[in-house]
């Protein structure tokens, strides 16, 4: 996220997931890790069980509230002026660490005048989360030695999902939970080895290691390196803003690999005809998928069980896997695939292995400058890992920040681009489930796995049911400004009244058709948590 790396560096798990059994408080917000994260979730419910304070903050009601000491449903949308509430009742009853803002901080003052803004009753009136609930889990986190914080996308896919990140990153500051074990600011990734994709290079912004693409020396090492000429000076499209410029025909041609679009990306029905109109797509990935159906030509891969690589974990954690079975068919592991198409454009890589592939990755990105294949062994190796001799990083921002001093952000509330009104009265929440993973393009060919979840569904609250004559398992048209789907219905108490929350597994009930690409102005993240929807019962 662009936030956190204006005081933390990189978008990545500050600590460690093993910390968790030594925290005293832990802040989870947006995110519900015991159904997309089950390992960190089962010890984040361990480390509550043996004393630890749990404030969990989510518009819909995941199975840690039960577990936790305050349970904070604040409105979609209204993360900012929550956490603003928070750090106002810190700084007003002097429970901020001053110390640590001294030695440490810059900036602090414009959080006082910023804050000051959101006593508890204005955050009430925004989040509609009680005012003393508020400064109960305000003091429950400041008052524990050591407090963690944990977010996922339920923070970061919203417009303003960067500053969303960057009052988190000030609400750990100013509580100097911040540089220390069993503390920190800790995104749980949400795909296997996306940390790795940012690592090396996979955004448009930066070569591997975060070096900056507009950095003139940084092309210039990267030239000589890779021996290419007139690298681009400029950072390059994100996803969303690729589909909107295939649409158009400024993009002729996509290379698509291990992703579903067709059914994870905003607006269901922009991708399509993106896809459409695309003259030449590729897709690489170990199963047809609703994208694979409108490409030229795919591509088959190996899966992780049929190749040798690394995948980079949610903590930094640089991990060997070892091939057990072969490919089938003609299947491929990607790194040969994309060498051998390199090959045969002009370009050479002459690669042998995975282990020399690792050894250029320590070359040039500094982070994993000690991090070579024989050096993994059971365990792997966290990043920053700077030389061979380097045992790796547990812990980051030790002692001082990326950039010197970490530098506070604090951002007002804004809300969010889709509110209800008459039309559209209710607001639309999308995740995940633990039975299937993104869109299904692997959980979904395994029968016993999809049986649990053989159908979408949207969850209602009971009261809005009643209203409209839904009962438990009624089929249900869920409408937006894009798009229509039908699914069943699960009434409940997970959601408020006024709020719907739909997987988005499902390509007979694609979530997705209904949501908008609206992006966050830094880090081109599309609001995908608060959609503007009216439901009928079919």
């Amino acid at each position: 996220m662009a936030g956190l790396a204006k005081s933390f560096g990189s978008g990545a798990m500050t600590n460690s997931i093993a910390e968790i059994d030594g925290l005293d408080a832990m802040f989870i917000t947006g995110s519900n890790p015991t159904e997309n994260h089950p390992v960190i979730g089962s010890r984040m419910k361990k480390a509550a069980r043996k004393g630890a304070r749990l404030i969990v903050a989510d518009p819909r009601r995941i199975e840690l509230a039960e577990e936790a000491d305050i349970y904070l449903q604040q409105r979609p949308g209204t993360d900012i002026a929550l956490i603003n509430g928070m750090m106002n009742v810190i700084i007003e009853e002097e429970l901020q660490d001053k110390e640590f803002i001294e030695r440490r901080t810059e900036n602090y003052n414009e959080v006082e005048e910023i804050v000051s803004q959101y006593p508890p009753e204005r955050a009430a009136e925004i989040t509609g989360v009680p005012a003393d609930d508020i400064r109960k889990a305000a003091r429950m986190f400041a008052e524990a030695d050591r407090g963690a914080i944990y977010y996922a996308m339920g923070i970061t896919q919203h417009v303003t999902g960067t500053a969303n990140v960057t009052s988190l990153c000030c609400l750990a500051m100013l509580t100097g939970n911040i540089g220390r074990e069993s503390t920190g600011v800790n995104p749980l990734r949400g795909q296997s080895n996306v940390q790795g994709a940012c690592d090396l290079g996979g955004l448009p912004n930066v070569f591997p290691g975060y070096q900056k693409v507009d950095d003139e020396k940084v092309r210039d090492k990267f030239a000589e390196k890779w021996q290419v000429e007139d690298f681009p000076e400029e950072a390059g499209l994100t996803v969303v803003e690729m589909f909107k410029a295939a649409e158009k025909g400024d993009i002729r041609a996509l290379y698509i690999m291990g992703e579903n679009p067709a059914l994870s990306d905003p607006d269901q029905h922009h991708i399509l005809k993106a896809l459409e109109k695309t003259e030449f797509l590729v897709v690489q990935d170990i199963f047809l998928n609703e994208t694979a159906e409108y490409a030229d030509v795919v591509l088959p891969a190996a899966c992780f069980a049929e190749k040798e690589g690394t995948f980079t974990n949610t903590e930094r954690r640089i991990q060997k896997i070892e091939k057990a079975v072969e490919p089938p068919g003609e299947a491929w592991p990607d790194w040969k695939i994309i060498a051998e198409i390199s090959n045969r454009l002009g370009y050479e890589m002459d690669y042998e292995s995975v282990e020399e592939i690792m050894a250029e990755i320590a070359d040039i990105s500094p982070i994993y400058g000690g991090i070579y294949y024989d050096r993994l062994g059971e365990s792997g190796l966290q990043w920053p890992c700077t030389d061979r001799n380097h045992p790796g990083t547990k812990f980051l921002h030790q002692g001082e920040f990326a950039r010197g001093k970490g530098r506070f952000y604090p951002v007002h509330f804004a809300p969010s681009v889709e509110l209800q009104d008459e039309e559209y009265p209710y607001i639309m929440m999308t995740g995940r489930m633990l039975y299937h993973y993104h869109t299904g393009t692997m959980t979904r060919n395994s029968p016993s796995i999809d049986e649990f979840e053989p159908d979408a569904y949207v969850e209602i609250n009971w009261e809005d049911a009643e209203k409209l004559d839904i009962e438990n398992g009624d089929r249900v048209s869920v409408s937006s400004r894009r798009g229509e789907v039908e699914t069943y219905a699960r009434v409940g108490e997970r959601v408020a009244p006024g709020n719907l929350f739909m997987p988005f597994h499902y390509a007979e009930s694609p979530a997705n058709r209904l949501t908008h690409d609206t992006l966050d102005p830094e880090a081109k993240i599309p609001e995908l948590k608060v959609t503007a929807v009216n439901l009928k019962k079919v």
